[in-house]
């Protein structure tokens, strides 16, 4: 590859990183990863105990054998048989609605709003620009008729 092939390619790279959703979406990356200890702390610290009153603290204890005898070895892996798990996903349904209420009543609805209410501020601007934009329009041909009948009075050509 040529040295200018190798600027063009470095200047893109360059170009695409520099552009403004890259680094956004990256430090969302970083904080959703931060904010999921805190999604974590909230399921382990409230929810499961809260579960825990009516039943077992750990859900993930939870399982079921779906075909045949399930046959546990010492080390607690399931040798024979089909061992369900369903107790991880249940464990993992009060996080993920945690999780999603929390972005979106913390994040997706205010940015809505704030969209909402700078488009419509913006929206009154527009429409006097595209009134103003019609008007000329309309007037063109109105000139256009206007000239072309006073023309043959005055005896000119249209």
């Amino acid at each position: 590859m040529s040295d200018a092939g190798k600027l063009s390619l470095l200047a893109g790279f360059k170009e695409f990183v520099m552009r403004g959703n890259v680094i956004d979406l990256a430090v969302a990356v970083v904080i959703g990863a931060t904010f999921s200890n805190v999604v974590n702390s909230v399921a382990n610290g409230i929810i499961n105990p809260l579960v825990g009153a009516f039943g077992t603290k750990d859900l993930t204890g939870y399982s079921s054998c779906l075909k045949g005898p399930c046959v546990v070895n010492g080390k607690g892996e399931v040798t024979s048989g089909i061992h369900s798990l369903w107790g991880s996903v249940v464990s993992a349904t009060p996080t993920f609605l945690i999780t999603a209420a929390v972005v979106y009543f913390l994040m997706v609805l205010p940015v809505a709003r704030y969209l909402a209410r700078r488009a419509a501020r913006q929206q009154p601007v527009e429409v006097t620009e595209t009134i103003a934009e019609a008007e000329v329009e309309e007037i063109t041909p109105l000139r256009d008729i206007r000239d072309a009948l006073v023309a043959p009075r005055s005896g000119g050509t249209a």
